[in-house]
């Protein structure tokens, strides 16, 4: 691959949104009916979305296939089921991923009443889905998750999910591409982590704001689209998370 280095900065306010009574999605990439054929993708990131969901609602049973779903709870808890038979609840600082393969269907809701007899949910649970496309067709469903706040705890970025062979047996949940990882810091103000170097990467701050080292400031939603460059230290200003995918490869025009 022959790329220009790039820095592209995309701000919260222009992703393309869909609200509705339960939902309040934020896209960074083309999705459903919110379609742009010069935003499909960076990378082997297809889709990145930041969605607020109400208590007692969510995503009802839906298909999916061939992608590698990750998502990263910040707020609130979600709960997943599958036609595999899975069912999870997914809350900060666990990590989960469902692999579609040859076909999976699935829920998300935010109705998890904790305790037999609990409460039902009064919170919005906020959480962030990234999907990645596999590198091979035809997999086999699957399913992981694994809670990772101590490792959040201790500091830097930490890598998340991961297909590539230099992070095997390393990281919290493996996805079905060895040319992607996903790393993810919690920081505190004035703290800071150096971003990896790769042929593509994409930064997204889901909470808190941060400072990107020969960029300046990166608020809330913002999010930035590297090409054939890496290295920089973003530092948070106020206690903040980021969201870093890092990719060797992209996908076929």
């Amino acid at each position: 691959m022959n790329l220009r280095p790039t820095v592209d900065i995309r701000r919260a306010g222009e992703r393309m949104a869909t609200k509705i009574s339960w939902l309040d999605s934020k896209h960074s990439f083309s999705f459903g009916h919110h379609q742009d054929p010069d935003n499909t993708h960076h990378g082997l990131l297809l889709v990145n979305n930041d969605d607020v969901v109400k208590p007692g609602t969510g995503f009802e049973t839906h298909p999916h296939r061939d992608m590698e779903i990750v998502t990263w709870v910040l707020r609130g808890s979600l709960v997943h089921q599958d036609s595999e038979g899975h069912n999870g609840v997914i809350y900060p600082g666990l990590a989960q991923r469902m692999s579609a393969g040859t076909g999976i269907l699935h829920s998300e809701k935010n109705d998890h009443r904790g305790p037999v007899g609990g409460d039902e949910p009064t919170e919005p649970v906020h959480f962030v889905q990234m999907w990645v496309v596999p590198d091979e067709a035809g997999i086999r469903p699957g399913y992981e998750q694994l809670e990772i706040d101590d490792e959040l705890l201790r500091g830097g970025l930490v890598t998340v999910a991961s297909g590539m062979e230099r992070h095997e047996g390393e990281t919290a949940i493996r996805i079905k591409n060895k040319y992607a990882a996903l790393h993810v810091a919690r920081l505190g103000a004035g703290d800071s982590v150096e971003l990896p170097d790769a042929p593509f990467l994409h930064l997204f701050v889901p909470r808190g704001n941060v400072t990107l080292e020969g960029a300046g400031a990166l608020n809330e939603g913002d999010a930035v689209r590297f090409t054939a460059t890496g290295g920089q230290r973003v530092t948070a200003a106020e206690p903040a998370e980021i969201l870093v995918w890092e990719m060797h490869a992209t996908i076929a025009a």
